[in-house]
Order: C-alpha cells, then structure tokens, then sequence
C-alpha cells in the first residue's frame, strides 16, 4: 500500500463502525449494530474498504483487532439494507456491489499489520469471511461460523471464500462448509483450524487484545513481510516463492531491526524493535 496520498484529508469520524487506537499502535474497530447482530450496511462495508486503506497508508497501526458488540461478531449482509436492495439493481450496480465486498477482504489480507478477529457468537454470511481473512480468529465456547451464502440461493464462493477457506481447512471440509451453509461451532471450528485460539466464555476480546499487544511490541517489518509473503506465495510455484523469500529477507538484513537484534544478543537485553 503506497503512502502517499493526494488531496483527500484523513477521515476523522467513521459513521458505520466504532475505530480507537492505543498509545502502543494497537487498534480496535467494533462493529457496532448490536441490535441487527452487527449486521454490515452499505455504509459498513464502504468504512471498512477505506478505513483500512487509510491505516495501511498511515502505518501507525502495529495490529487491529476486529471486534462486534453485543451478542454476537456479526450476523453478516442485513436482509433488509441489502439483499432488499440488491433486487432492485441491475448487473452493472451488483458488480459494483460486490467488487466493494471483495475490496474489503482483500484489504484485511494486504494490510501491512495483523489482523486478528475476536469472536463470539455468530459470525455468519459475510461475518464468517471478515474473520476468514483475517490473520487469527481468537474465539470463546459461543462463536459459531456459518457461511450461508447458498442458503439465500447465491455461490458460497462469496468475497473471496472459495480461495480463503480450503487454504485455511482444506478442500473437504470448505466445500461441506461453503455448499451445505450449516453452522461450525466453536469445538469443531478449532478442530479444522478454523480457530487460531480458543479461550474462556467471554474471554475473546481480552485474549485478542493481548496477541494484538504482543505483536505491536514486535518487529513489525517482519512481520508485514511475513504476511505478504503468506499471501503472495499461496499461488506461486516453489522456485518463484524461494526467489521471493531470499529478495525479502535480502532487504530486511539490511534494515535497522536485524542489527538491533545482534547489538541487543551481544549485550544480553531485550531488542528495541523500530520496525524498519
């Protein structure tokens, strides 16, 4: 994401979602429809394509965690709001439609920090592939996952799940997933790696909080790269992804982070990581 930025000032109110961020870098957007389960408007979808472009640009966000209040994460597409909607559009305006939704996820997977869904309660439709592309899904005994995209007579394949999730649980289990639309509870969703961490009833927004405190803390270069890396290599073949990891690592060796680890294990410290 290129940080330059043309006349466009930074957008200091978001109407659609809840945005805060700490002192250490660590960022927190809430979705913030309790009363719909945080179902995504429009409008949600829209703040959440630009606000991470404008975090991306900035890069003064070393980690977000993305969050829903109330019951649940969020219960995804509001039937209203949208599918109500969308029967009145003609092709030209449901491509934009949902070119936007896939602009979100690829936004969340091109970030240049972690990304990490605190879950609980549903996440289902579009809820379900936000947590997807982020890069951990910490989630306690309630949260439960459901694509339910065929279930409303659409493609499961929505918003970039039919590449996201065989990757992240293979192709049996995403084509069951994806085509049937039936709910994964949290046992089952640890079981198939769709869960990076599962916690205590009500615990998942602390837990989360505290990755997103343990990465910010660290050498953040590194671990933009990495997450590049993870994306960028998903589709390459091995000689083009081991040309990428040696260029990568090429140029963080000369970066200030990796002299900062040799002076701090010569002097028996901690590294004061720059991330750069």
């Amino acid at each position: 994401m290129s940080p330059f930025t043309g006349s466009t000032p930074r957008t200091e109110t978001w109407r659609h979602l809840s945005y805060a961020v700490d002192a250490g870098g660590v960022a927190t957007v809430t979705l913030a429809r309790p009363e719909k389960l945080n179902a995504l408007t429009f409008g949600a979808y829209a703040d959440l394509r630009d606000l991470l472009a404008e975090l991306s640009r900035e890069k003064t966000v070393r980690a977000l965690v993305l969050t829903g209040r109330g019951r649940g994460f969020c219960s995804g597409g509001d039937v209203d709001d949208i599918i109500g909607a969308t029967l009145a559009m003609d092709t030209a305006q449901l491509l934009d439609f949902n070119r936007m939704t896939g602009q979100v996820v690829r936004a969340v997977r091109e970030a240049p920090f972690p990304v990490i869904a605190a879950l609980h309660g549903v996440a289902a439709g579009a809820g379900a592939v936000l947590a997807l592309a982020a890069d951990f899904r910490v989630a306690d005994p309630s949260a439960r996952f459901a694509f339910l995209f065929t279930k409303v007579g659409l493609s499961g394949g929505d918003m970039g799940a039919a590449y996201l999730l065989p990757r992240t649980v293979g192709l049996g289990h995403a084509t069951r997933l994806l085509m049937l639309g039936e709910p994964v509870r949290a046992p089952e969703a640890e079981r198939i790696g769709l869960i990076s961490e599962l916690t205590e009833e009500g615990r998942a927004d602390e837990a989360a909080l505290a990755l997103a405190r343990r990465l910010a803390e660290g050498p953040a270069l590194a671990y933009a790269q990495t997450k590049a890396l993870l994306t960028a290599e998903l589709d390459m073949p091995l000689a083009a992804a081991v040309e990428m990891d040696a260029a990568t690592q090429a140029l963080l060796m000369n970066g200030e982070d990796y002299a900062e680890f040799h002076a701090a294990f010569t002097e028996k410290r901690a590294p004061k990581w720059q991330g750069r």
